[in-house]
């Protein structure tokens, strides 16, 4: 028994000849390809006098003109023709036909001009029909979207239309809402979808009207098989992510899918539905971004304590749902320089968020924001003692870390203070950790720093703004300022004990050249830096320097706000 007749709302060759005009018909060859589709018939004259591709179109031929032309039957299947229609009885020295290639004799004479006109009449009523249909879906869709309906709303609709589950994923091919699917199902058919949306389409499969519209089966749970429709959110250059209608595969009866009709109405769905759902996603997303944004200027202020009033603040923390009795640590690395279009901040917040999201658990919040250079991350606490909080900012800190390390390729410094016990210590928390910081960077640590680390540098920290460290630090480190290179060769033997060999392996000069450094630098400074004592001295001067200038820039920062 032959197949029954595929309704794909296009004209094939099996549709013809069931149309009255074709009434005699008879299949002279390619009874197995009675489903290829025609969308249009061109006489064999013009069709020898080109080289075109002749996909889905028909040939019409008189008799008369096929005698002895076997070799040109042979090069219209290879340049994709569909179908020969012979107006009247093919000739008998036609030869051998060519596999690929329908060939049909008319029965009664019906001419050029009534073929052409039944194909262009069925080519004209599809596309009108194709065009009401899209008309609908938009129209429906954008009612909704206008009425600010939300993205599950608008996925819901897709659903509701395409009478299957629909979903919308994110650029990253993150499933954003869907409809339909059971929520065990959810999970597995994600995972399939995204892979096979993130494979490449051979060059043949791909289309070539400005849709990247995808049909391909998929796996869902318990190795059940969907085929997926799916099409690309494009705004302008920018892709935005997928639409996609899901068909389950279930009756042994549907073993082959759906229809060629029905994928041809999912296409049309999902190609009408990015648009509005891609607007909803951009929408959703300033949103998201003008929120973070208002949470981010609050967390300055809190790191700042720069609120007008205790009613402000706590105004705005309701606002923002932070709970400001909370136990808090506050956690700084710095970011990455701005590149590309985006605004100079936006790389460093996403590297900061994705920084707040290591080490999650269901009670711990995360708040960020980047000031000037710097990532800041304040985190609440699980811990209820000092030991225990130490110990949970440690390796957060670490986890910190090696996220930023993992995203950047670089090895990245992450410094904390002491925990605060509600809003009103982390200002301190954050000039701790701060400083902290700026150690770290002029030290080249990476990896966790607190400031409880740094403690000769803490117990430096409560002298290093009176007038006699900085009158130190004129008379030690003054004379050195207009030669660089002197002041690094100066710390750099400092660093190595003052071992000589190991400071000139260090610097990459020779032996002789280190030491006329070190006399020079001697004399400069007017003490033998080679001495114990005064190595202690210019060791001291070193660290207080670097501290007002930490203590400095932290003060400037906060002066902006």
């Amino acid at each position: 028994m032959t197949a029954p007749p595929i309704d794909s709302g296009r004209m094939t060759v099996r549709g013809l000849l069931d149309e009255s005009l074709m009434a005699g018909s008879r299949i002279v060859a390619g009874e197995d390809l009675l489903d290829e589709e025609l969308t249009w018939v061109l006489p064999l004259n013009e069709v020898l006098s080109q080289h075109d591709r002749l996909d889905a179109v028909a040939v019409y031929a008189r008799p008369e003109s096929l005698t002895a032309r076997a070799s040109t039957l042979s090069a219209l299947a290879a340049r994709g023709a569909t179908t020969l229609l012979v107006d009247g009885v093919a000739p008998p020295d036609l030869g051998g036909l060519p596999a690929g290639l329908v060939v049909v004799e008319l029965g009664i004479p019906v001419g050029f001009a009534a073929l052409n006109r039944l194909l262009a009449e069925r080519a004209l009523s599809q596309e009108v029909h194709v065009m009401r249909y899209s008309t609908h879906v938009h129209a429906t869709l954008a009612g909704l979207f206008h009425r600010g309906a939300g993205l599950q709303i608008l996925v819901r609709e897709v659903s509701n239309l395409a009478r299957n589950p629909a979903v919308a994923l994110d650029a990253r091919g993150h499933v954003v809402a869907h409809h339909g699917l059971p929520p065990e199902a959810v999970a597995a058919l994600a995972d399939s979808v995204s892979r096979m949306l993130a494979a490449d389409l051979p060059a043949s499969e791909r289309r070539h009207d400005g849709h990247d519209t995808r049909t391909q089966q998929v796996t869902g749970p318990e190795d059940s098989r969907w085929t997926c429709v799916a099409s690309a959110i494009r705004l302008g250059k920018s892709f935005e992510g997928w639409v996609a209608v899901l068909v389950p595969t279930l009756a042994p009866d549907h073993a082959d899918g759906p229809s060629k009709h029905d994928l041809a109405r999912h296409e049309v769905l999902t190609e009408q539905a990015t648009a509005i759902i891609g607007s909803e996603m951009l929408r959703q997303r300033s949103v998201d971004e003008a929120e973070e944004r208002a949470r981010g200027d609050f967390v300055q202020a809190l790191v700042h304590g720069s609120f007008s009033s205790e009613h402000d603040m706590r105004a705005r923390a309701e606002h923002h749902d932070i709970e400001l009795d909370a136990r808090f640590g506050v956690f700084v690395a710095p970011g990455v320089l701005p590149r590309g279009p985006d605004s100079p901040t936006t790389p460093m917040v996403r590297l900061a968020r994705y920084a707040a999201g290591v080490a999650a658990h269901p009670s711990v919040h995360a708040y960020v924001t980047v000031i000037g250079d710097v990532l800041v991350v304040v985190r609440t606490l699980r811990g209820e003692d000092a030991a225990a909080m130490r110990s949970e900012m440690a390796e957060y800190a670490e986890a910190m870390s090696g996220e930023l390390q993992r995203r950047r390729g670089l090895p990245a410094p992450v410094a904390y203070g002491r925990p605060a016990l509600g809003a009103g210590e982390v200002r301190e928390s954050y000039r701790e950790a701060r400083v902290a910081l700026g150690i770290a960077r002029r030290l080249h640590r990476t990896g966790a720093t607190s400031y409880q680390q740094l403690r000769g540098f803490t117990v430096l920290a409560q002298v290093a703004e009176t007038e006699d460290s900085r009158q130190l630090v004129r008379d030690v480190l003054g004379p050195l300022r207009s030669s660089p290179d002197l002041l690094e060769t100066l710390e750099a033997y400092l660093s190595e004990g003052g071992n000589i060999n190991a400071t000139a392996r260090t610097l990459n000069v020779h032996r002789n050249t280190m030491l006329a450094k070190l006399d020079r630098i001697s004399r400069m400074l007017g003490m033998d830096v080679r001495d114990p004592e005064h190595q202690f001295t210019v060791w001291l001067a070193i660290r207080l320097d670097l501290l007002d200038e930490v203590h400095s820039a932290v003060e400037r920062e906060a002066s902006f706000r």
